[in-house]
């Protein structure tokens, strides 16, 4: 899974030369929470985050009254107060390798440019939410199985083999983390909903031939089962 797959393209961004006050304006119009500053060929020299705007801004407490505020806001440029030479990311980064540098780095969002280091969109948290809700196939509900597998070749071939045979319609597969002696790691399978009946003899089976560490039977919506009771 590519970044420019999941990201988005149409970036507000600003110059060096822009106010504060402006920016703040962006943010608010546009709902954004970062906003890329670019120099006249479209590449990234700078980002400024909701956060710097803040920490920019006259406290609340100022003696300042309502017209030197605004002043004060239009004199702050984006080159006084924007991260410099920020993290940027290759549209053709994968989006595991984009999660992993945001969670090292512990950001929310990151510039995304081209070969020529141009920028072409933006990759946030919000984007990598909707992967993992894309490739687990949630939406669908149905009843996601957790089993320890041995790392041996071919171990996962019985399992699905069994599914086959109870009539389990896969959605998803997804891999765990390795257990520590490296002889198992965990996988995670999602199949359609099935009649009570039938997920019942598909559980029974599953632990007769697999280690089944958990299953959880959902909705295709956890607020659904709030709103029945």
């Amino acid at each position: 899974m590519l970044i420019r797959e999941w990201m988005s393209d149409d970036v507000i961004t600003s110059t060096e030369e822009t106010s504060m006050l402006k920016i703040s304006r962006q943010m608010k119009e546009f709902s954004i929470r970062r906003v890329p500053i670019v120099d006249e060929n479209n590449k990234v020299i700078g980002i400024i985050s909701d956060r710097d705007i803040k920490d920019a801004s006259p406290s609340k407490a100022t003696s300042l009254d309502v017209h030197e505020v605004y002043y004060l806001l239009s004199e702050i440029k984006a080159k006084d107060i924007m991260t410099a030479n920020p993290i940027c990311v290759n549209q053709g980064n994968t989006i595991e390798q984009v999660a992993l540098l945001m969670q090292e780095h512990r950001l929310t969002g990151l510039p995304v440019v081209d070969d020529e280091d141009h920028l072409v969109g933006m990759i946030t948290e919000h984007d990598i939410f909707n992967v993992l809700v894309e490739i687990t196939g949630v939406r669908k509900g149905g009843i996601q199985l957790a089993l320890e597998v041995s790392d041996e070749p071919g171990s996962l071939r019985p399992i699905l083999s069994l599914l086959r045979q109870e009539g389990g319609r896969i959605t998803s597969i997804l891999t765990g983390r390795q257990k520590q002696d490296g002889a198992a790691h965990d996988v995670f399978i999602r199949i359609r909903p099935l009649e009570k009946e039938a997920e019942q003899r598909l559980i029974q089976v599953i632990k007769e031939g697999c280690t089944l560490r958990y299953w959880v039977t959902e909705t295709v919506h956890i607020e659904d089962e709030y709103k029945a009771k």
